[in-house]
């Protein structure tokens, strides 16, 4: 029985049985992390990396002196990266681009999903480095951790708390891009993973190909939802695409949005779905974690979502 109760009853008894994770983590002290590096937006690329490299080695040593070894190793794995920026307090926050932001003919931009940290970032990496080896020569990605992302289990990923800082903190990235040295009119694309596409639907309004950066398109894939009912509540004159693996988790999760005492639980329809209204792009039989696994189908597609080739399928 598909009835509002069921959906309510459902979503209810799921953030109950979440909050007893971040109650077991809250009382964890944090890992002492110096503060990011001051640098001006203006600041040649080389010394910008530079200055991060330097900010994450000292981050590194902080956090082997508190006895983090697990974050200092994750920290030392960082070395000879270029960060646009870095800020190592609390799970961190970076956008690392592979490639040359000053000469890329396009850039991908890809915003992760929950349980993204400077602990798991290897993973996150791995993607983005996937992506442009398929993309090849003369494109680059940005792996945009800029956000707190939420832990899979918990109240904060069925809800759009994080996503509205997220968003905020996305819009003012993509607007500090000149200074970082992208060209005018280069085609930029969103690519947004899980929660990610939250976030991403949040930071649509007023993206375009004609804006500055020039977003050519959103990509949302593994998404729980967006929190709209419809790709035209986003307000975008990007071009909006959804897919999802076939053997992907979310889809088994209910695709509602139901108001609990205090707060939304949930993010609304499926994207993938017609009647959200997104161009729908294969996504292969992948599971959940497998969207930028070399040689994907997925992998493909988004490939060709950033080269502006239009990989749409018919919604089934």
């Amino acid at each position: 029985m598909r009835s509002g109760r069921w959906w309510r009853a459902w979503l209810a008894a799921l953030l109950t049985a979440c909050v007893v994770v971040p109650l077991s983590g809250a009382v964890r002290p944090g890992i002492p992390a110096p503060a990011p590096a001051r640098i001006e937006a203006k600041t040649p690329l080389p010394v910008r990396y530079a200055a991060h490299r330097a900010n994450a080695a000292e981050a590194a040593r902080t956090a082997r002196a508190a006895g983090a070894e697990r974050r200092a190793a994750a920290l030392r794995a960082l070395s000879g990266h270029a960060f646009l920026e870095f800020d190592a307090r609390g799970p961190g926050r970076t956008a690392e681009v592979l490639g040359d932001l000053r000469t890329a003919d396009r850039v991908a931009i890809l915003v992760p999903g929950s349980d993204t940290g400077i602990d798991t970032y290897a993973r996150f990496r791995r993607g983005a480095l996937a992506l442009r080896d398929e993309l090849g020569p003369g494109a680059a990605v940005i792996a945009w951790l800029g956000y707190e992302t939420p832990g899979t289990v918990s109240p904060e990923a069925l809800t759009s708390d994080r996503a509205h800082t997220g968003a905020a903190r996305l819009r003012a990235f993509l607007d500090r891009l000149s200074a970082y040295g992208l060209r005018a009119r280069t085609p930029v694309t969103l690519l947004c993973h899980s929660y990610g596409s939250v976030v991403c639907a949040r930071a649509a309004h007023g993206l375009g190909p004609h804006g500055t950066p020039a977003v050519t398109d959103i990509a949302l894939y593994g998404s729980p939802g967006t929190g709209f009912a419809r790709a035209a509540e986003l307000r975008t004159r990007a071009r909006v695409w959804a897919g999802r693996a076939a053997h992907d988790w979310i889809g088994d999760v209910p695709h509602a949005r139901v108001q609990l005492p205090g707060t939304t639980v949930g993010f609304g329809p499926d994207p993938v779905s017609a009647a959200f209204g997104a161009r729908r792009f294969a996504a292969g039989d992948g599971d959940h974690s497998g969207y930028l696994k070399p040689g994907s189908t997925a992998l493909a597609s988004l490939a060709r979502i950033v080269r502006g080739q239009h990989p749409e399928v018919p919604h089934a």
